[in-house]
């Protein structure tokens, strides 16, 4: 062992890089965000710094981003175990991306390790690495991967010795041996079997803090989440814990001291060879969406035009006509042809399959989706602003929510994964992250706090982003604020709140490829059958340039495609369809601003409903309005009572200028959607687009934590220089600043108000085909089935019981029917209401299975008893009892004394009769 720390202490500290680095990504185990990491590796001077979380990239993304601000060089890598088949660990490897090749080899051999484990898990097998698995043979050797051999705690001189050599042979030339300092009382041994192993194999060495934090003083916030790991209290957790604080990034004069310079200057000399950057990333979109002979500007072209003709019948306006030239312009300009194709191809798909669903977001704000069918806000009716969607200036990737009928939206999910295939087409991750609550239980556990003290404070604490928990909450519940156990445990909690606690998958955002999408980012099982995610969180797909498509499940729709269906079959004609719903229709406005609304989208609830009667919507704008305005964003910003005044003429106000005449007239000088925000920014403190873009996603991020400083200072002092006055200014930046605890854009809160329209009407003049189609809609909506029915005999609805010599699974409607006299409106000169039957899906735990046998048996002839019901429907106790509870056998028994569950009955079935139990 040679005593180098002796010659090296009054020398310039060695360059170093640290190439092997695990951020909080890598679960219960990291105690730093990549951020941190990357900023205290850019404060120490480090060359370079490669994140390597085990078996995962999840993290690189974020740590990318954050060293290209630092000017940092920064390397993509994993920790992976590779096991034998029979699950014996082999030897544990880092890999660095080396260029694009071995970051596409690199994911594809994480996506094997995950997708053939359990979700959270991973099984990566040496014969992946060694090209003897058949699905990926290319793998064989890892190409463009540098690897990195780390030795176990427990190794020899033997075992470090053929690990050694079976690198060596897979990776010549590009394996090195890692040189752990973890400070042990063990550490000359473990170095000196480095050493060794090294002159043997001729493996060159490399320095390594191993950090799992990027400051010491993170220890005792990893010692918390080692405890929730292995699930102990840190107490108890006894060797399951770091024996010291030195797993951080050190300064290089103290590695200097604790390695050879050699050493260290290896890791500069290995991190030169890392050239791959995460900008080197090129979506590219799938073929199958333009047909042979076409080119996605000309195949775009003919759809939309297509689609205007149907839209538009009598003939397209100039309005609309130079709007779908500006677009597709931009589109074109762009390239983002084949995106709207994607999108396009798939509501097509659903559309033949008679599948209601509907874009939202600011695709709204697109004559281009209008026409191709993707949404149904119509620019002739709408004056929103296309740039707000996609913007030459800022390039940002296009983003498409489209909702399907909540009963019907696994089709379309199932459609894309069979079109493009699990390798092709995949979910993309929401890293979930510590809150309030769950840091507090999660903390309180492994510090071993009285449960009953946990769940006292995680069950009433009220912290928030900007104010922890106050003093006055912990009185309140009988915590001593002074005790210095309860000090730590806040102090703890508060740290960890924004953690990533394990990825789960998005609700519908897909990422879909035109070949494998494996070999831009690693593909996992989710929780649920027949899923696979990214390992990428959706906030970090636009810095990566990957485009989702978002396929949501939307109850309404389902409720609205079922109303128009029996509105259609009312009149002896064939269903409605939401585009000859009538427009402006006054009855319907006179019904929203009575706030008779119980049913209807989103403005049914108590908030909005008081709301309705001050606002008095007259037209679709006004509805528009009416979404966005009753949300935490407009209400935490002070604008909803300036705007109520200012509607109902108490209050005059004027613009500083017309720049914000233009952005804020529509809404009485009020911001109400995030577009007008990132507006008002640009004219009244010169932000560019780009900067512009970074405030919209702040709005997002200060729900998280963070952001919020820069953006203040920033409006503020260009606004003052700009001349603005206080009151205005202040005005801005809590308008802003409200947005952070959600607001909508402009285009949502239209693509919400078509529905909140359709759904509307459909209350007004066909009360008994909506509340059939909203009970045959369940679960859904605010309000429960029996408030539903007593707001339809309100209406005139006569509501009929389960019956089931007459009832379907689903509740239907049956001959006419005139309401009683208490009817909130006359109905006298529209067609008759019709009665609703209850379905015997309104049963609490009847089976379907068992209506499908009960319809098929009454449809060869009536049932004669109970009896005969029982042995032709084939149905058990269970079955019978469901009936008999809900009243379903009066018309088999009449006499209640005979109702079922009766002991005659019992044993009746109890004998045998073929039944099944």
């Amino acid at each position: 062992m040679r005593y180098w720390f002796f010659i090296q202490c009054m020398h310039e500290p060695p360059p170093f890089a640290e190439l092997h680095c695990r951020s909080n990504f890598t679960f219960l185990v990291g105690a730093s965000q990549p951020e941190e990491l990357v900023e205290r590796a850019a404060a120490k001077l480090y060359s370079a710094l490669a994140l390597t979380d085990e078996c995962s990239v999840s993290g690189v993304v974020r740590a990318h981003l954050a060293a290209r601000e630092a000017s940092l060089h920064f390397i993509c890598g994993s920790e992976i175990l590779l096991t034998t088949q029979r699950g014996h660990p082999h030897a544990r490897i880092v890999f660095l991306a080396q260029n694009k090749l071995g970051w596409g080899n690199l994911c594809e051999c994480i996506t094997l390790a995950r997708r053939r484990a359990a979700k959270g898990r991973y099984s990566a097998l040496v014969t992946d690495v060694e090209g003897k698995n058949i699905q990926a043979p290319h793998l064989a050797g890892m190409p463009g991967c540098l690897a990195l051999l780390l030795p176990e705690q427990d190794a020899t001189t033997e075992s470090l010795f053929a690990q050694a050599m079976w690198l060596k042979t897979w990776f010549p030339g590009r394996a090195w041996l890692v040189a752990p300092r973890p400070l042990l009382m063990d550490d000359d041994l473990r170095l000196w079997i480095v050493e060794q192993v090294a002159e043997r194999t001729g493996l060159r060495i490399l320095a390594s803090s191993s950090p799992v934090m990027h400051t010491s003083k993170r220890k005792k916030v990893q010692d918390v989440l080692t405890a929730v790991r292995v699930g102990k209290t840190v107490a108890t957790a006894g060797y399951a814990l770091r024996a010291n604080a030195e797993a951080y990034l050190r300064g290089r004069a103290a590695l200097m001291h604790q390695v050879p310079a050699e050493w260290m200057e290896e890791t500069v000399r290995v991190a030169s060879l890392c050239t791959f950057s995460l900008e080197e990333l090129k979506y590219e979109y799938p073929r199958e969406v333009v047909p042979e002979g076409a080119t996605p500007a000309s195949h775009l072209r003919k759809l939309t035009y297509e689609g205007a003709q149907r839209r538009y019948p009598n003939g397209l306006p100039d309005k609309v006509r130079k709007q779908i030239e500006h677009e597709l312009k931009i589109i074109a300009q762009l390239e983002y042809e084949s995106y709207f194709l994607t999108v396009a191809d798939i509501v097509h798909w659903a559309r033949d399959r008679d599948i209601l669903c509907q874009g939202r977001g600011s695709a709204a704000n697109s004559a281009v989706c209008y026409c191709l069918e993707v949404t149904n806000v119509d620019p002739d009716r709408m004056s929103v602003l296309f740039e707000r969607f996609i913007s030459v200036e800022r390039r940002e990737p296009p983003d498409i929510d489209v909702d399907f009928e909540h009963q019907r939206r696994e089709e379309a999910m199932q459609y894309i994964y069979e079109k493009y295939g699990r390798d092709r087409a995949a979910l993309t991750a929401v890293a979930t992250t510590y809150r309030t609550k769950s840091a507090l239980r999660d903390v309180g556990k492994a510090m071993g706090i009285d449960p009953g003290k946990i769940d006292r404070l995680a069950n009433t604490a009220y912290g928030t982003d900007e104010k922890w928990i106050s003093e006055a909450c912990l009185v309140e519940i009988g915590i001593n604020p002074a005790d210095p156990t309860v000090v730590h445990w806040l102090t703890l909690a508060d740290t960890i709140r924004g953690f990533p606690r394990h990825l789960s998958q998005h609700p519908g955002g897909f990422v879909i490829g035109r070949d494998k999408i494996s070999r831009l980012v690693p593909v996992e099982n989710a929780a649920m059958d027949n899923r696979s995610i990214i390992q990428w969180d959706k906030d970090d797909l636009d810095s990566t340039g990957l485009i989702k498509v978002d396929v949501l499940a939307l109850g309404m729709l389902t409720a609205i495609h079922r109303a128009l269906d029996l509105a259609g079959a009312k009149a002896g004609g064939p269903p409605m369809r939401m585009q000859d719903v009538p427009a402006e229709d006054p009855a319907t406005y006179e019904m929203i601003c009575k706030a008779d609304t119980v049913g209807v989208f989103q403005i049914e609830s108590r908030a909005q409903m008081s709301m309705l009667p001050r606002m008095r919507p007259r037209c679709f704008y006004d509805l528009v309005i009416q979404v966005a305005i009753v949300r935490p964003g407009p209400i935490q910003g002070g604008m909803v009572h300036p705007y109520l005044r200012r509607r109902a003429g108490e209050e005059k106000f004027d613009f500083p200028n017309d720049a914000v005449r233009q952005v804020t007239e529509r809404t009485l000088g009020i911001c109400l959607y995030q577009e007008q925000a990132m507006k008002l920014a640009v004219v009244c403190a010169d932000y560019t687009a780009g900067e512009a873009d970074q405030l919209r996603r702040a709005m997002g991020a200060w729900r998280k934590r963070g952001g919020i400083e820069v953006h203040e200072r920033r409006l503020t002092e260009r606004m003052q220089k700009n001349g603005y006055q206080a009151d205005f200014i202040s005005q801005v930046l809590v308008s802003i600043k409200g947005f952070s605890a959600y607001g909508f854009p402009e285009g949502h809160a239209a693509s919400f108000a078509h529905l909140v329209y359709v759904s509307s009407w459909l209350k007004r003049h066909h009360p008994d085909a909506m509340l059939a189609a909203l009970l045959n809609s369940q679960p859904m909506g605010f309000y429960a089935p029996a408030q539903l029915v007593r707001d339809g005999r309100e209406h005139g609805v006569v509501v009929r019981p389960v019956d089931v010599t007459i009832s379907e699974w689903d509740s239907t409607l049956e001959e006419p029917a005139h309401g009683p006299a208490s009817a909130r409106w006359d109905n006298s000169h529209e067609q008759p209401l019709r009665a609703v039957r209850l379905g015997l899906g309104r049963i609490n735990g009847m089976r379907e299975e068992a209506t499908k046998r009960i319809v098929a048996a009454r449809a060869e002839k009536p049932f004669a008893s109970v009896e005969d019901l029982a042995m032709r429907a084939q149905l058990d106790a269970h079955d019978l009892k469901c009936l008999s509870g809900a009243d379903a056998l009066l018309s088999l028994a009449p006499d209640r004394h005979f109702k079922l569950p009766h002991l005659w009955t019992v044993k009746f079935l109890q004998a045998g009769q073929g039944l099944h139990y």
